[in-house]
C-alpha cells in the first residue's frame, strides 16, 4: 500500500504532539516562575519550526529510500547539518537579547532541538530497518 510508506510522517507528528503536550503542561504548572516567562520565541513557534523541519526531513528520506536505500544515512546527515545551521540562525536573536532568563531560554531551545533530533533519528532507523 502506498500510504504505508508515509507512516513515518504520522509517527513524527504524533510523537511531537505528545512531547509538546508534556512541555506545555510543564510551562503551565510553572507559569508563576519568572524563569519561564518573557521568552523571545513562544513554545508554539519553536515546536512548529522543528515539526516542519522534521516532517520535511522524513519526507525527503522516504523519497531517497525509494531511489537508493544506501544514500538514506548520508542524506540524513546532510539535512541534519542544514537544520543545525538554520537553528543557529534562529537562536541568534535569543543569544543577543537582553533577557535576564537567557540561560533558561537557551536550555529550552536546545532541549526541544535534542528531542526532535531524537525523533528524527529513531524514525530514520526505522526507515532503514524496514525491508520492503
Amino acid at each position: 500500500m502506498k500510504l504505508k510508506k508515509f507512516q513515518p510522517l504520522l509517527e513524527v507528528f504524533i510523537a511531537s504532539f505528545l512531547i509538546f503536550g508534556f512541555h506545555k503542561a510543564f510551562f503551565y504548572f510553572n507559569e508563576n516562575n519568572e524563569n519561564y516567562q518573557n521568552f523571545h520565541f513562544s513554545l508554539e513557534t519553536i515546536y512548529s519550526f522543528f515539526l516542519v523541519c522534521s516532517l520535511i526531513i522524513v519526507f525527503i528520506l522516504i523519497l531517497v529510500k525509494d531511489k537508493s536505500i544506501d544514500n538514506v544515512g548520508n542524506t540524513f546527515l546532510l539535512i541534519t547539518c542544514l537544520k543545525i545551521g538554520i537553528s543557529f540562525v534562529l537562536l541568534n536573536p535569543i543569544l543577543n537579547s537582553g533577557n535576564p532568563n537567557i540561560e533558561f531560554e537557551k536550555m529550552n531551545f536546545f532541549v526541544i532541538f535534542a528531542l526532535f533530533l531524537t525523533i528524527e533519528t529513531v524514525v530514520t532507523i526505522r526507515i532503514l530497518n524496514n525491508n520492503q
